[in-house]
């Protein structure tokens, strides 16, 4: 496939900026009495590299963010199915760590509960504007759906880097669980014509606020983020098969016609 000539520095600039872009909002927050329980400001760090490729490239980058803010609604179906599976997982997840006798208990780190819930989502699509609605589609048109879920969701895992000061357990379950949950969210987003930044952001919010909620992964603890690895590991599998399988039944039905 051709490779469109600004694609590799658009990549490569709005990588150096999510990261340090993330790492100087953090030292910001520092000096602000925003609760990081609250809202965590290098989320944002993404959201800033899409605002200085958008500035530099702004043919090619507005084609990528073609209908990540709007669409005619078609989708909107999967993208339900891709919210139920956010609580899904969590879920799934803490009925392992109980099993294994775990602590799991529900517990709100901040309140009021919707400044929270609002907050988490804002923050959310402050990084899948540039995970979900960039780097996916760069990537994808280049590698492939899949292939590009998974490069996307290793720098998604990596660009957590606080993840590296856990235990080396820790940091590569959530590295897998990131690659997991990016797979879950680029095959449901696939071809939509919905508005995906607001269910990728809805779907990672989801996922936050349930962690948040309910699991104690922050903590550094390797059960949860296993657990919550494991969960989302079977989520991902689930959307690539039924990925195939309707993509299947469609070459059949096809097939039937002619």
């Amino acid at each position: 496939m051709r490779r469109n000539p600004p694609d590799d520095r658009v990549l490569t600039v709005f990588l150096i900026t999510a990261f340090l872009g993330a790492g100087a909002l953090g030292v910001i927050q520092a000096l602000t009495p925003l609760s990081p329980d609250l809202l965590t400001l290098n989320q944002f760090g993404p959201a800033l590299g899409v605002g200085l490729v958008v500035l530099l490239w702004p043919a090619r980058v507005r084609a990528l963010l073609a209908g990540a803010v709007s669409g005619r609604g078609e989708g909107a179906g999967r993208g339900g199915l891709l919210l139920s599976t956010a609580p899904l997982t969590v879920v799934s997840a803490a009925g392992v760590v109980a099993a294994f006798g775990g602590d799991v208990a529900a517990a709100l780190p901040y309140s009021p509960l919707a400044l929270f819930v609002v907050a988490q989502f804002v923050g959310a699509c402050g990084e899948e504007i540039g995970w979900r609605c960039l780097m996916q589609p760069l990537l994808g048109e280049r590698f492939g759906t899949l292939a590009a879920a998974v490069m996307v969701g290793l720098v998604w895992g990596v660009w957590h880097i606080q993840i590296f000061a856990e235990h080396p357990a820790y940091a590569v379950a959530f590295v897998v669980m990131a690659v997991a949950l990016s797979v879950v969210m680029a095959v449901a987003l696939d071809g939509m014509r919905a508005p995906r930044l607001l269910f990728a952001g809805g779907f990672h919010a989801l996922v936050n606020l349930g962690m948040a909620m309910a699991m104690n992964e922050e903590a550094g603890e390797v059960l949860p983020m296993a657990a919550l690895a494991a969960a989302a590991f079977l989520a991902a599998s689930a959307w690539v098969f039924g990925r195939r399988g309707t993509r299947t039944g469609g070459a059949l039905a096809a097939g039937d016609a002619r």
